[in-house]
């Protein structure tokens, strides 16, 4: 600032004024003696006399101050109608799947980590799933609360056709036949040890001296589940496992029992992250000890999930599953994995759908409950950010607010 005010009064003890070198008098176009010139050279109103060594913008031929800018970006987002022309990146009820708990309870049970969540009974989620169609939200995915006493290292509840998640299947299928149902497959819910595979009774190879989860015999028991849910109707697939070669054995099984029409939605890129905490408490599905065990299970899931600080690691994972024949790639969590998703957009030729997890669920109406947020420009501007770092689809919480929102904007 000092040597700006001292260059100003050296130019003016020249004769220069406060623009030599940049005003348009300087422009051999431009006579010190024409109108336009006076023009120019007037004072700002904002001027003072006190503060001599004030800037001063030209003026144009309306006396107003203007500057040198043909280019400017707000000229398209002056009014609502510009700004919604040009908008790039539209959400709309279209894009959302819902994910929805259930147990066999014979009342929906509130989940406290997720204020206006619940664990549905089958007629709450048909309920639940009668409003969504009425909003435009047209696909769901049904996650079960299982009942400890079925639970076991095999999971061998998982695949029972008169389970849980079978029955509530041909429940919407039944009434509301164009609901896209999607299930998710992995033995976590039907685990007595929490893990989403099957654990090893050794710890010959394991993390921290404990056992492993054996990929191959998990894949045998995914293909199972998932053969359960297309005989009970489901429209898509979507393991969540992270096990090695799944989806292309999934693919297969479901093809060689007829069910070429079941989409497979693979979570490709699922990280070991600290946001599934609110998700766990809906399903008791966090890893755990059993007596009895021959070697401590894992005590996380990293060694299946993977590690939050990589991102080439997801694009290896995005070609394997492209190639064995994934109908549409998941990146989980989502507002911490932005970047990820838009990396695999930019790589793949698939779509791409993000999960907004529970965690970010939780923190977001954790933040409106305080005051602290508008929870509506909130909520839609994150699903936004998903839809413009390249997501064709969203598993959110919100589906049903967010299209009602939608719907009175």
């Amino acid at each position: 600032m000092m040597l700006r005010r001292a260059a100003t009064k050296a130019r003016r003890a020249k004769g220069l004024g406060n623009n030599a070198s940049s005003s348009p008098l300087s422009s051999p176009l431009l006579s010190p003696l024409s109108p336009l010139s006076s023009l120019l050279t007037r004072r700002s109103p904002f001027h003072s006399s006190e503060t001599e060594e004030e800037w001063d913008l030209p003026r144009n031929l309306r006396g107003d101050v203007f500057l040198h800018q043909r280019s400017r970006p707000r000229r398209n987002r002056k009014t609502g109608i510009m700004r919604a022309m040009v908008r790039e990146n539209n959400i709309s009820p279209a894009n959302f799947v819902y994910p929805l708990f259930v147990h066999e309870k014979k009342i929906p049970e509130p989940i406290d980590s997720m204020p206006g969540c619940a664990r549905h009974t089958i007629d709450s989620l048909l309920r639940e799933v009668e409003e969504g169609l009425g909003l435009g939200v047209g696909h769901y995915v049904i996650f079960p609360k299982i009942n400890d006493n079925v639970k076991d290292n095999l999971a061998t509840a998982c695949d029972d056709a008169d389970g849980l998640v079978p029955e509530c299947i041909r429940a919407i299928k039944s009434k509301f036949p164009e609901a896209y149902v999607w299930t998710d497959v992995a033995l976590d819910p039907y685990s007595s040890q929490g893990h989403d595979g099957v654990v090893g009774d050794d710890a010959t190879h394991g993390d921290d001296g404990r056992a492993r989860i054996l990929n191959d015999v998990t894949v045998q028991r995914l293909c199972a589940q998932a053969l359960c849910h297309a005989e009970a109707g489901c429209d898509v697939v979507s393991p969540s496992d992270m096990m090695d070669g799944r989806v292309g054995a999934i693919r297969e099984a479901l093809d060689l029992h007829g069910h070429t029409d079941v989409s497979i939605v693979s979570y490709t890129a699922k990280y070991a992250s600290g946001f599934y905490g609110p998700f766990r408490d809906a399903l008791d599905s966090a890893p755990r000890e059993i007596e009895g065990a021959k070697a401590k299970p894992p005590k996380d899931k990293k060694t299946y999930q993977m590690d939050p600080a990589n991102a080439k690691e997801a694009l290896r994972e995005a070609f394997l599953d492209e190639q064995e024949g994934a109908d549409m790639l998941m990146v989980k969590p989502g507002l911490p994995y932005l970047d990820i998703i838009q990396l695999l957009s930019q790589n793949i030729h698939i779509p791409l759908a993000a999960y907004q997890v529970s965690g970010e669920y939780a923190m977001l109406k954790a933040a409106a409950a305080n005051g602290w947020i508008d929870e509506k420009t909130a909520v839609l501007e994150t699903l936004t950010c998903f839809k413009r770092a390249g997501a064709s689809c969203i598993l959110t919480y919100y589906a049903k607010d967010a299209a009602r929102w939608l719907k009175e904007a």
